[in-house]
């Protein structure tokens, strides 16, 4: 890191706003460059008073139960990504002309002259799977690298390693990172699907939709967009990019020029080739995307795609993909029991996210539900129908599906649970069971957030996968 960019927080008064991961990782390192920092939050608890009372240890100021006032002498605020734009902290830094920045901003700001370039990966769905598909391919590369940004490690520890801890970064950026980080300009980035989310944050589509498309501003070699969601190309024509940037299209089809894309089960390039007019670039296989559903197989194309820009070799990808295993509880297939498969997606926490992963198979017996934040279903059911075996609905919002499948799917069986005890995702297993013949997928894909009978999305698929070993004793 370069001294004018340690020396330029000297003195500065700093107010976070978030005792959060990120909030935590900006204060300590601001004030370790010599920033005034008071961390303020709304919170109260005993876990945001250990967080306190840590920081206040090294010096950091911190004011619980406090979310709305500005500290005397701010002169830059920097928030956590979840806090809402209109919160009344940020309308009071307005009214006094302090700056609102995030905590991928200050990484930004951080950076030396020599840092690692970032390749970006925004997205309403996949963003995780394709971030950790890229470092998987960047390291097979040989270059060293990392997944970070809204997984992993905070970004401002990443970037505070020095400039040469890494040849490049993988960065994974949600909506809201996005919002608060002007002055980003990765090499090259993604949008990977555009489906309405987080609009009480936002406000509006269009408002989430421009956030989103901030991560191509200022892209230095491509702009990678979904050729099967125009919404992302359109941010790609609305950006200000580095003369010679381009604009690289992913499908499930065969890619035109200037395109990724699959011909006879192969992952092909026609985008970062001598001749792309008449030449493609064997990538890799689908059968070497696991799970190889077309979602993913979209994923593996964008994480191609921003390492091919970034120049790695054909090879580096195939290696990469072949490596790759995703997190659990995205469309993770947990076991067979009497010749019905059983896959957790519990991370389909949206429709958009429930329609992909229903669209990978053919005879589909399907645990939905959960709460809605919002959220409508016809459209979804419609596209699904003629998968549909059956269907089991659980959780606060299911009348909502339930509702969607009369209208459209009327012929289709439905099971509703109206329980929210411990043992109903096992009776909502034991009904799918009943339903599923030989050869049928029970695919629990909710639709819907899960925190109205679970703490998140990964205890209510271990609660599903735990069903699915107990079904499978009892067979």
């Amino acid at each position: 890191m370069g001294s004018q960019e340690v020396t330029s927080w000297q003195g500065r008064n700093v107010t976070v706003a978030g005792l959060g991961v990120s909030g935590v990782s900006a204060a300590r390192a601001l004030a370790g460059l010599g920033a005034s920092v008071t961390v303020v939050d709304g919170g109260s608890s005993e876990s945001h008073r250990e967080r306190a009372a840590a920081l206040e240890g090294e010096g950091i100021a911190v004011r619980l139960d406090d979310a709305a006032m500005l500290p005397d002498g701010t002169d830059l605020v920097v928030t956590s990504p979840g806090w809402k734009p209109d919160s009344p902290l940020f309308a009071a830094a307005a009214a006094a002309g302090v700056d609102v920045v995030g905590d991928v901003e200050i990484a930004w700001r951080l950076r030396g002259p020599d840092a690692a370039p970032w390749l970006g990966i925004t997205g309403t769905n996949g963003k995780t799977t394709t971030t950790q598909m890229l470092a998987s391919i960047l390291t097979a590369a040989g270059l060293r690298t990392a997944a970070v940004g809204n997984i992993g490690t905070p970004i401002v520890d990443v970037v505070l390693e020095g400039d040469d801890a890494y040849d490049v970064l993988a960065v994974e950026l949600s909506s809201y990172q996005l919002h608060w980080a002007p002055s980003l300009r990765a090499h090259s980035a993604t949008v990977l699907n555009l489906a309405p989310d987080h609009l009480d944050w936002h406000g509006s589509m269009e408002a989430y939709a421009a956030d989103k498309g901030r991560i191509y501003e200022g892209n230095q070699v491509a702009c990678v967009y979904n050729v099967a969601d125009k919404a992302t190309e359109d941010l790609v024509r609305e950006a200000d990019v580095e003369e010679g940037c381009r604009a690289i299209g992913f499908t499930l089809n065969a890619p035109a020029p200037s395109q990724l894309g699959v011909v006879d089960g192969i992952l092909v390039d026609r985008a970062f080739v001598p001749d792309r007019q008449k030449q493609a670039q064997e990538l890799a296989e689908i059968s070497d995307v696991k799970p190889p559903a077309p979602h993913n197989i979209a994923n593996a194309l964008a994480a191609a795609a921003l390492a091919r820009a970034y120049g790695v070799p054909a090879t580096a990808v195939r290696d990469g993909l072949r490596a790759f295993r995703p997190d659990a509880h995205r469309i993770e297939h947990v076991a067979d029991v009497a010749e019905v498969a059983y896959v957790d997606d519990s991370k389909a926490t949206n429709t958009h996210a429930a329609e992909a992963s229903l669209a990978a198979y053919e005879s589909i017996v399907w645990i939905a539900g959960g709460l809605a934040k919002g959220a409508t279903f016809d459209e979804l059911v419609t596209k699904s129908a003629k998968r549909l075996r059956g269907v089991v609905l659980i959780g606060a919002d299911r009348a909502l599906i339930r509702e969607a499948l009369a209208r459209h799917a009327p012929e289709v069986p439905v099971v509703d649970l109206d329980r929210t005890d411990t043992g109903a995702m096992s009776e909502a297993v034991r009904q799918a069971a009943r339903l599923a013949e030989p050869g049928d997928t029970v695919l629990m894909a909710p639709a819907c957030a899960s925190m109205d009978m679970f703490t998140n999305y990964n205890k209510r698929g271990d609660a599903f996968a735990d069903a699915v070993r107990e079904l499978g004793a009892s067979a």
